[in-house]
């Protein structure tokens, strides 16, 4: 049997190790800025409106059915979700991610 007294100590440090997991995530999500959820045709003119961009694409979804895609431009971040792939422009940088994660 564990002593009370150990029993309390083990608790605190479980909840003090939640506590900082939590916070750890909500600073994580103030420090990417605002993320900004664009249908396809309106990030395709923001490619457009970019130089060498930086995109990173990841497959998603039930037997990965939609593309996800991020593009940093003028301190936001746009995202886009679709179907189909994307005419992506020349000289765009392209980075494949296993997974993109948009906190809700």
């Amino acid at each position: 049997m564990i002593d009370p007294a150990l029993a309390t100590v083990l608790m605190g440090l479980a909840t003090t190790a939640s506590t900082s997991a939590v916070n750890a995530a909500a600073r994580a999500i103030k420090a990417s800025g605002a993320i900004i959820k664009l249908e396809s045709g309106e990030f395709a003119k923001i490619l457009l409106r970019t130089t060498d961009p930086l995109i990173v694409i990841s497959p998603s979804g039930y037997k990965k059915r939609k593309t996800k895609y991020l593009l940093s431009w003028k301190g936001f971040v746009f995202y886009c979700e679709t179907k189909e792939q994307m005419v992506l422009p020349r000289g765009a940088e392209i980075i494949l991610a296993d997974k993109i994660w948009i906190p809700s």
